[in-house]
């Protein structure tokens, strides 16, 4: 299987990591990773633009798909099942875009620029 298609493949676990943060039985560190994940995952706003050559595609590729793994990681596999099954058709459409999950990568990028900004001057 190519590094591509294992990507998708774990893009596809999104709509079951949503569901498991909102699980109770997830224990507490899996929630927390899960809703890196998910945040990122729903954000219309990519941590690498999608302009920038051959990087621009790192998220999709590799970033997303890396949060994904590590995330299935801390979430036992009992409530991982479970999950699966109640996810399976639920983004079908396409994943949903939420304006407001983009706040900490736009944040991220000022943090990034006024470090930048503060080193020239």
């Amino acid at each position: 299987m190519s590094l591509k298609e294992r990507a998708k493949k774990l893009k596809m676990e999104i709509p079951t990591v949503f569901l498991a943060l909102k699980d109770q039985d997830t224990p507490i560190l899996a929630k927390r990773f899960a809703s890196i994940t998910v945040v990122y995952a729903l954000s219309p706003i990519d941590l690498v633009p999608g302009f920038i050559p051959v990087l621009g595609y790192l998220d999709d590729i590799i970033l997303l798909p890396m949060l994904v793994a590590l995330t299935k990681k801390f979430i036992p596999r009992d409530i991982m099942e479970r999950n699966r099954r109640e996810a399976e058709g639920l983004w079908e459409s396409g994943k949903p875009k939420k304006w407001y999950y983009a706040i900490p990568i736009v944040l991220f990028w000022i943090v990034i620029i006024v470090l930048i900004i503060k080193i020239v001057l």
